[in-house]
């Protein structure tokens, strides 16, 4: 039996080939249930990582049913509101809700693979294997170990001393429902997919989602406990003082609570020496910064690359682990960088001409 702490798009996809390969894993999480919260925006799947991986999982084609039409497109603004870039997008990264990916996940597995509501709270060495704790003070036993349980992973301190540090980056995140009619000017503003609205080191980004919802963040460089205090509009628009009168609309008119989300990221080429019985994927492995939209790409990749190993190797779970690991640690490394460089880029003091520079075909 594998043990998977994790419900993610990384463990689910992970769970996913593994038992259309007739191996048997167990799945645990924290959530009361697959419906009990929010999973978060829009998602674009990237045609060499995440729809690979659905294409182990046997759910390419289903997918393409649920994504966004034109949720690619993309425009660059600066603070004065003038689209500086826009495109169509082409169709190699479609769109789709998170939520409803992870659904589609989750249909590919029999009822009662997932144990929700199943918090661990602790893991330890049992003989050759592991004891999880969990927080309604049950306990369970795992021989092979697989951790997909994010950014605060409990399994990591396992293989690793790493933990995340603050990228000096906090978002707010606001909403905008039946934006076209009630949010004109915020509808304006996104346009048909992806927008990014960026000068004096700070940003507004936005993307559209399917029922003529809106998500917009507002991006910040701020100290790392500014997150933890009341957000207001009040110092939103302070924040984004002498920026255009619609961005400032935008930012007063959202749906629903202000919702602060502090950046965190893992050390660049984070690894670790090969342990016994356990590895990591997707965020717990190596998280980092939304600026290259690799994360949920990159969890997926990972979930359908261990599952291959394991399946190549099943009577050789250290080989199996010692391959995905391999395989793993280099793309993750390039991908880091290349999240780094995006940060960057969105955040120079001449933003955004940089990004626009990094957009532009060369010769």
């Amino acid at each position: 039996m594998i043990t998977i702490v994790g419900a993610g798009l990384g463990g689910l996809t992970l769970a996913s080939v593994l038992h259309r390969n007739g191996i048997t894993a167990v799945v645990y999480d924290a959530d009361l249930s697959a419906a009990s919260r929010p999973q978060g925006g829009m998602l674009d799947i990237h045609e060499d990582t995440g729809q690979a991986a659905l294409r182990a999982a046997g759910l390419l084609e289903a997918f393409g049913k649920l994504t966004l039409e034109h949720g690619d497109a993309m425009r660059i603004l600066d603070k004065t509101g003038t689209v500086r870039m826009a495109h169509d997008g082409n169709g190699l990264r479609p769109e789709i809700d998170r939520g409803a990916l992870r659904n589609l996940l989750l249909s590919s597995l029999p009822p009662g693979l997932v144990r929700w509501n199943a918090r661990v709270t602790g893991i330890s060495r049992e003989g050759s294997g592991f004891k999880l704790s969990f927080a309604d003070g049950s306990v369970a036993p795992a021989k092979i170990l697989i951790g997909a349980d994010g950014a605060w992973s409990k399994v990591r301190p396992l293989v690793s001393e790493a933990s995340p540090f603050y990228s000096g980056i906090s978002f707010v995140e606001l909403r905008y429902l039946d934006a076209d009619r009630r949010h004109p000017t915020a509808a304006a503003l996104v346009g048909k997919g992806l927008m990014f609205a960026l000068s004096d080191e700070r940003g507004i980004f936005g993307h559209r989602e399917p029922n003529n919802e809106l998500c917009v963040y507002a991006a910040l460089k701020v100290p790392a406990d500014w997150s933890r205090q009341p957000i207001s509009r009040d110092v939103l628009h302070q924040h984004f003082h002498g920026w255009h009168a619609d961005f400032h609309n935008v930012l007063a008119n959202s749906d629903g609570d202000l919702l602060p989300r502090s950046i965190w990221m893992l050390p660049e080429g984070h690894s670790w020496p090969r342990t016994p019985g356990v590895t990591l994927l997707g965020d717990a492995a190596h998280l980092m910064s939304p600026f290259a939209g690799e994360g949920a790409n990159l969890a997926m990749i990972d979930g359908a690359d261990l599952a291959s190993a394991i399946i190549a190797h099943p009577n050789d779970i250290e080989r199996a682990f010692a391959a995905y690991e391999a395989t793993m640690f280099s793309r993750a490394r390039a991908a880091a960088a290349e999240s780094a460089a995006g940060l960057e880029l969105a955040f120079e003091p001449n933003a955004p001409q940089a990004m626009l520079d990094f957009f532009t075909p060369k010769g």
